[in-house]
């Protein structure tokens, strides 16, 4: 592989933003940094600007971040389908429906469990992010239970966003967004992923473009004033003239964040197990999807605020959070730019502790299966135990 034609030269397992933050912060001037990516790590000028600007806006929006904070996550493990591309341990069937009570009854212990050793530890809950899975899928009631539990276990007025990714639209009603304003929920996610049906059908979604549109206006309709929505460019079978489709119709909603993801080939996913069976987009052709995106969501008023990539992407290249200026998401900057500890919850949570002084990152990993979760939820909680020797 020639890795200087390579959109991000030989930068292969390095966070491109978090290197350029982290030269910033040596005290390099932004030229050091601009030829370090040039020539260094044969970045393309392109990529080299994209991660300088979000290295300079993230500095920024992380100067106000709590010395004292943490951010909460907490995985919610279920989805009405599996996604053709998604690696994630969902549980997506109709017989998973009678573990949604014990899992709720398992999360709450956890939660509480959790919420005591935060406070022993004197932290103040910066952010929260609920995702998964599709959180949504739980019923109105029981997404009240878990919040319920969430405020009268943890000290959450210092809070400054917390997020529930809806995700999915098939699973968004009246009444589950209006159980999530009732708890101050001031960010959702509504996400796509494309606006072609023939596209949803072949990865496995059960709704249709129509039925984004209407969960979008319903949560505007609810009081919703932040809405990020997702995108995949590269999906298979679609071309660019499909993604910019998707793009210019999600834009149409006007939505307060859009993320670009580059379609990645995951391990466990159903589209790595039966890759012969589509056309994949060329990487080049992604590479056009991902350049229009840019300077369209720029035209639109949103900027860059945050990037990561992962294995075996298409092209190589990369994911970016877009949003209008006072719409990011500090979550989001947290977790990619790994500079607050996040305390994870629930199915598949990663709890990931930053410690500035020792640059030490550590994790706590809970079981992805649901009902692995609840058989063993009692491990779970004295996992958390290592915090005490982690949290600084």
């Amino acid at each position: 592989m020639n890795y200087i034609d390579e959109p991000w030269g030989i930068l292969t397992g390095i966070r491109p933003v978090k290197l350029a933050v982290y030269l910033f912060k040596d005290g390099k001037d932004e030229e050091y940094v601009r030829q370090y990516f040039l020539n260094e790590y044969k970045a393309s000028p392109e990529k080299t600007e994209l991660a300088l600007d979000i290295a300079k806006r993230e500095m920024e929006l992380t100067k106000d971040m709590y010395k004292d904070g943490i951010s909460l996550y907490i995985g919610v493990p279920f989805c009405p389908s599996r996604c053709l591309y998604c690696s994630f341990i969902t549980s997506a069937n109709k017989n998973v429906k009678v573990m949604m009570p014990q899992f709720v009854e398992c999360l709450k212990k956890e939660i509480s469990y959790t919420a005591k050793l935060v406070k022993e530890f004197g932290k103040r809950v910066e952010t929260v992010y609920v995702g998964g899975g599709t959180p949504t899928t739980l019923e109105a009631d029981m997404l009240r239970d878990v919040f319920e539990c969430l405020y009268k276990e943890f000290d959450l007025k210092d809070m400054k966003e917390f997020t529930v990714e809806a995700g999915r639209p098939d699973t968004i009603t009246r009444e589950k967004l209006m159980a999530l304003k009732e708890f101050n929920v001031d960010r959702i996610s509504i996400n796509p992923q494309t606006m072609n049906q023939q596209t949803l059908d072949i990865i496995g979604r059960k709704h249709t473009p129509e039925d984004i549109i209407r969960s979008f206006n319903l949560a505007r309709d609810c009081g919703f004033d932040n809405i990020n929505m997702d995108l995949i460019a590269g999906l298979p079978e679609e071309t660019f003239d499909m993604f910019r489709y998707s793009l210019e119709e999600v834009e149409k909603l006007c939505p307060d964040d859009t993320t670009v993801h580059t379609m990645s080939i995951k391990r466990s996913s159903r589209l790595k197990e039966r890759i012969e069976e589509f056309n994949l987009t060329h990487g080049n052709e992604v590479g056009k999807m991902v350049d229009f995106s840019r300077e369209f969501l720029k035209e639109k008023g949103k900027v860059p605020y945050y990037l990561y990539r992962q294995k075996n992407m298409l092209g190589n290249l990369e994911n970016v959070g877009y949003a209008k200026p006072d719409k990011v998401s500090l979550y989001n900057i947290y977790i990619m730019e790994e500079v607050q500890s996040i305390i994870a919850m629930g199915c598949g949570g990663v709890t990931k502790t930053v410690d500035p002084a020792l640059d030490r990152i550590e994790r706590i990993f809970n079981v992805k299966e649901p009902k692995d979760y609840i058989e063993r939820i009692d491990e779970m909680l004295h996992r958390k135990d290592e915090l005490r020797n982690l949290i600084v």
